[in-house]
């Protein structure tokens, strides 16, 4: 049996493949610097699991508890779901992102690198890190990102190279294309997009929304992350993406028609973002020909459950702040 280490538990990710461990009869610790968020937003407290415990501790600040708490625990994987994650955003106080995602994630790492009963470390970075492309990019696409917080991805995932190299640490990772699902914080543009329609409010396109991305629902992305957990090679990354592209304007419009509203009534165009990677496509050949993986989830049905989770917890999510928080 798995004894799993989640940081970052809060997280839609990490929130998601906690449950999906549970599932397979792992005993699973999450660890997030927030407090347990409301149940709509924890898959893992959908279910009746008994075999879940949860601590608040912040890699920021709560370092030494956290190691401690391994050491304690002594779990056979850890799976890092914890960033500063908005694009946008790191622009204004981009010291944050460095801060966590730099400096204390790879003090983390230092600690972690000398536990000898740490099978596997799964590190969850992202695609950002290649900038914007043209056409599909395999793991080995030379990195050029083009905001702080893909720089400050960059940095950590260069670190863990070394840290490979060096100390032949258990490390694997993880970039995933567009992530979405039941669960979803609502100011990503899927949930955003469903919950403004049905409350009459407009959302905002950045630069008409003609930027191209992939969105993989997040049950693949787990049952991925656990595959990769347990058989992916050491020292290896690994792409989780399907092969359908489609723009954000695209997006939007196919969740206007599912909802019977017009899509002029609903949007508002505004300036694009800086630093926004107009498109970045994964080739996720890798995972599929090695771990024997693909997705079972299209767009479409996934769209459908997005719809009826924010349906079904309207009450709830109506009295949610809708827009991004920051916390350094």
């Amino acid at each position: 049996m798995h004894n799993i280490f989640i940081i970052g538990s809060n997280s839609f990710s990490g929130a998601s493949f906690a449950n999906y461990a549970l599932k397979q009869g792992a005993d699973v610790v999450g660890i997030s610097r927030s407090k347990e968020a409301n149940r709509p937003f924890l898959p893992y407290k959908w279910e009746n699991h008994s075999n879940f415990t949860f601590y608040s501790l912040d890699i920021n600040q709560h370092l030494e508890e956290i190691i401690a708490l391994v050491d304690d625990l002594k779990p056979t994987h850890i799976i890092n779901f914890a960033a500063q994650s908005m694009v946008a955003e790191s622009w204004l106080k981009p010291n944050d992102w460095f801060m966590t995602n730099v400096v204390s994630t790879i003090k983390l790492h230092d600690e972690l690198r000398k536990c000898d009963f740490l099978k596997r470390y799964v590190h969850v970075s992202t695609p950002e890190v290649y900038g914007s492309c043209s056409g599909f990019v395999d793991e080995n696409f030379p990195f050029n990102p083009s905001t702080p917080y893909a720089v400050s991805r960059a940095a950590a995932d260069m670190s863990l190279r070394t840290f490979y190299d060096e100390y032949k640490f258990p490390v694997v990772t993880t970039r995933a294309a567009n992530v979405y699902g039941p669960g979803q914080q609502l100011y990503r543009i899927i949930p955003r997009t469903i919950l403004y329609i049905l409350l009459g409010k407009k959302i905002q396109l950045h630069g008409g929304g003609f930027s191209t991305r992939s969105f993989i629902h997040m049950n693949d992305v787990s049952r991925a992350t656990w595959k990769i957990m347990e058989q992916g090679k050491i020292g290896h990354t690994y792409h989780i993406s399907t092969n359908e592209i489609i723009s954000i304007r695209e997006l939007v419009e196919s969740i206007c028609v599912k909802l019977n509203v017009k899509f002029k009534n609903h949007v508002e165009v505004v300036g694009e973002r800086a630093g926004k990677d107009s498109a970045y496509q994964l080739k996720s050949a890798k995972l599929r020909d090695e771990l024997d993986w693909q997705e079972e989830i299209n767009l479409d049905q996934g769209l459908n459950e997005s719809i009826s989770w924010v349906k079904e917890n309207l009450e709830v999510l109506k009295k949610e702040v809708f827009d991004y928080q920051h916390k350094p």
